[in-house]
């Protein structure tokens, strides 16, 4: 992810306690938010969201870096408050928090089926936490030089491969905690990893506008996709494994791009979803079950929140979350739901709905 460092937050006014169950107070209820609808013909409609969306106390007393789904009902968050926060997302329930980190926490990656999760951060390290264990993290991954930026858990929950500004990538094994294989290779300033489901190879974004398809079996690069014209920020692979997006850094319009790519026949971009106007900071495919289309969204330092037609490219709704600066992360929840990270506002939770035609509302904001 992008360091934000250049621009600065005003404190929140209050701080939460993050004792177990504690229960998040409303704050208010927010009547009114510009929302945008694109139509077939190219018309942009702007539309007001009239239902009321609730504000609690914010889970975090800083910027919200990073936000990723535990299960159906858990998400954990940690930002540059260097604490990682478990809430139930559906209640607005603080479960737990965890703190260790000694700088802002920029990745989080959950361990599929459980109650684990990794936290990377600024300060080199990666932790490994349990829910239904102590406050205390059950491992600590020390081997990068830099700033952590990539975090990958294999399908089997066996490994975990991590990437850094200093250019590499290690591969731990989760059991032992044990550094397995090490690659580095010239400029790859590492900004995300993702897995790909029931396959050794892991995908990679970099700040040399580069995605790499890499085989953990050896940690040996496997494919490089054509370079991009900006820096890489993100990327997430398909359920399926078919496929991949990355989304791009840019400003005013240019670049601010998300691509999507064939793994299959690999060196092949399929398709590009434009505007919107500042770096687009994460991607996410959509649950098939939500609409009869394929679609992804798309979270971007515009604070706007995009989703796409996968196949045409056709942006279909666009959610403006006002006041809440640079988004910074997004996660599905699940097939109606999203969570996106921010930079003033917390956590959002953003609901699809599908009754006068696809829309996009913002229920919560933690």
């Amino acid at each position: 992810m992008l360091s934000l460092a250049g621009q600065r937050k005003p404190a929140l006014p209050r701080k939460v306690s993050c004792s177990p169950w504690a229960v998040m107070g409303k704050l208010q209820s927010k009547l009114r938010l510009s929302t945008y609808k694109y139509r077939p013909d190219g018309i942009l409609e702007e539309r007001v969201q009239t239902k009321a969306s609730q504000e609690y106390s914010p889970a975090h007393v800083d910027t919200v870096s990073v936000v990723a789904t535990l299960n159906s009902e858990l998400c954990v968050s940690g930002g540059k408050d260097k604490i990682a926060v478990v809430y139930n997302w559906k209640t607005g329930h603080v479960v737990k928090s965890f703190r260790g980190h000694e700088r802002e926490i920029t990745k989080i990656a959950c361990i599929p089926k459980s109650n684990q999760f990794f936290s990377a951060s600024r300060d080199k390290t990666v932790l490994m936490w349990d829910l239904q264990g102590s406050s205390q993290p059950r491992q600590q991954l020390s081997g990068h030089a830099m700033v952590v930026t990539g975090l990958a858990v294999s399908p089997d929950s066996s490994q975990l491969c991590t990437g850094s500004r200093d250019n590499s990538l290690l591969l731990w094994d989760v059991g032992t905690g044990q550094c397995m294989e090490r690659a580095s290779v010239s400029r790859n300033l590492v900004t995300h990893l993702c897995w790909v489901p029931r396959e050794p190879y892991v995908v990679q974004t970099s700040e040399d506008k580069t995605i790499r398809l890499w085989d953990s079996r050896g940690l040996q690069m496997a494919h490089v996709f054509p370079t991009k014209q900006h820096i890489q920020t993100h990327c997430e692979v398909s359920v399926d494994g078919h496929t991949c997006i990355s989304c791009s850094s840019g400003f005013g319009g240019e670049g601010c791009e998300a691509t999507l790519w064939d793994l299959r026949q690999t060196g092949d971009r399929v398709c590009e979803y434009k505007g919107h106007f500042q770096t687009v900071a994460s991607c996410v495919f959509l649950p098939k079950s939500v609409a009869l289309m394929p679609m992804i969204a798309t979270s971007a330092h515009d604070s706007k929140v995009k989703i796409w037609n996968q196949d045409t490219g056709a942006c279909l709704f666009t959610l403006s979350l006002d006041g809440s600066g640079p988004l910074t992360s997004l996660a599905v929840g699940d097939i109606t739901s999203l969570l996106c990270a921010s930079f003033y506002r917390g956590v959002h939770l953003l609901r699809v709905d599908h009754s006068q035609g696809l829309e996009l509302q913002e229920v919560a904001a933690f």
